[in-house]
């Protein structure tokens, strides 16, 4: 399906809120959004727009009883893995990915899958109000060309290995590939790149030192799993005398470039060493409730000042991509971890969220609050459901009572993708036929 711009210059949205998430997280009524094009043009009084020049030609959207916000932001996923959805479940993570995840992805992944598995997770991200993902896995090539063409702002990881794939033979052969899709991809306006090395122990000290270089000289973000369970620290320990994060540091890899994805087994000097740099922490808390582990201490990072933002990781471990299911979670979490029923507030998990995670992805000028001049990604939710009412206070009903069916619009770069409920650029149904004829395949 070809993806085009709608032919309005300006779109007015007139909600009953609009949540900004800017620095003083203002909320705002009798308020309408103008965009303009691809950007937020202005945010003014509802009783001003008659005096707007061009409100004949402008498109129009009354959202009585519903809350205007940013996009949500997917800091950590593997979209097309979608199409590996509930084959493998209720398992640790090593047997899951030895014995389940890896040879399936041997006998399976082709670039049909690839394109076929991201479309899946797109128009679900969509569907449930992210605009924008941080994408980990095989032919970033053919990822990037599906989310440009279906709408879907993505950043896409160019993923390094020691060992052979569908998509490269070594280390040396990933970051070349990895370069020249880098280059090859920058002109397209939805996506953009992230050096993607999988993991400590699957990446070696050489390669990794170039992934450092590289990533300051193309000032690329480093989007990696670190410190996702106890096992992988202790093996490290045991195998190379250092964690994980020692031997990144040392490796000149914890920056600000770095998205450190998981992160569930942190001691205090590894916690005042990420405030200190500026790197970023991914929590992903449904899919490291379901593996068993760990879980991320949240709150002590946010209060280190740590930006913490928030993933999904796959649907094959999660196993949905819903954000808000993921905002309810990690709060939830963070209270429980910490003994603190105030750690991890509701406004904290709507910005982990949003801004966070664009500020992570280097994205946070342009995406992640509702700001003029931002890209206009945003999506309108409906608070007048059953399950968000009576309503006292919005950024709550967001955080801890909203689920994902009541986002009812999406915009992602001024383009309406939901309207109403329903997609204006995506065949819901072609998309969830090729998913059944995978499940009939790779079942059979």
């Amino acid at each position: 399906m070809s993806f085009q711009h709608q032919n309005y210059e300006y779109q007015i949205l007139m909600p009953e809120w609009i949540v900004t998430v800017n620095s003083a997280f203002e909320i705002l009524t009798d308020c309408a959004l103008v965009i303009k094009s691809n950007k937020i043009h202005s945010i003014i009084p509802v009783s001003e727009l008659e005096e707007l020049d061009f409100l004949d030609q402008a498109k129009l959207y009354p959202l009585p009883g519903q809350a205007l916000m940013p996009g949500l932001v997917n800091s950590h996923t593997h979209a097309s893995m979608s199409l590996f959805r509930g084959m493998a479940d209720d398992l640790a993570l090593m047997d899951w990915l030895n014995n389940h995840i890896w040879p399936a992805e041997q006998k399976w992944i082709t670039p049909q899958f690839i394109t076929d598995g991201f479309e899946l997770s797109a128009a679900e991200m969509i569907r449930s109000g992210t605009t924008c993902m941080n994408d980990m896995y095989f032919y970033p090539d053919l990822v990037a060309r599906s989310a440009q063409q279906l709408g879907m702002r993505t950043v896409v990881g160019l993923i390094v290995l020691d060992f052979p794939s569908v998509w490269a033979q070594n280390a040396d052969d990933y970051l070349s590939k990895a370069l020249a899709v880098h280059d090859e991809i920058s002109e397209l306006p939805l996506v953009s790149s992230a050096l993607a090395p999988h993991a400590p122990y699957t990446v070696s000290n050489p390669a990794l030192e170039k992934i450092a270089m590289y990533s300051n000289e193309l000032e690329l973000p480093v989007h990696m799993h670190i410190h996702e369970t106890a096992f992988e620290v202790v093996e490290a320990e045991k195998n190379t005398g250092k964690r994980p994060f020692e031997r990144l540091d040392q490796l000149n890899l914890v920056n600000p470039n770095l998205i450190a994805v998981h992160m569930t087994q942190l001691n205090d000097s590894e916690i005042d060493r990420l405030a200190e740099t500026g790197a970023h922490v991914v929590h992903c808390p449904a899919s490291n409730l379901k593996l068993a582990s760990g879980m991320c201490p949240v709150a002590v990072l946010q209060d280190k000042a740590v930006n913490v933002c928030l993933g999904t990781d796959s649907a094959a471990s999660n196993n949905d991509l819903d954000m808000f299911g993921e905002m309810r979670t990690a709060a939830l979490l963070a209270k429980g971890v910490s003994g603190n029923a105030a750690a991890c507030s509701a406004q904290q998990a709507i910005r982990m969220a949003t801004i966070n995670g664009a500020k992570a992805l280097g994205l946070g000028y342009e995406i992640g609050s509702l700001e003029i001049g931002k890209l206009a990604d945003l999506i309108a939710v409906n608070l007048s459901h059953l399950n968000t009412q009576p309503l006292y206070d919005v950024a709550t009903q967001l955080a801890y009572a909203t689920n994902s069916r009541q986002v009812s619009h999406v915009w992602i770069d001024g383009v309406c993708q939901l309207n109403d409920y329903e997609f204006s650029q995506i065949d819901e149904a072609a998309i969830i036929h090729k998913a059944k004829t995978w499940s009939n395949k790779i079942s059979g």
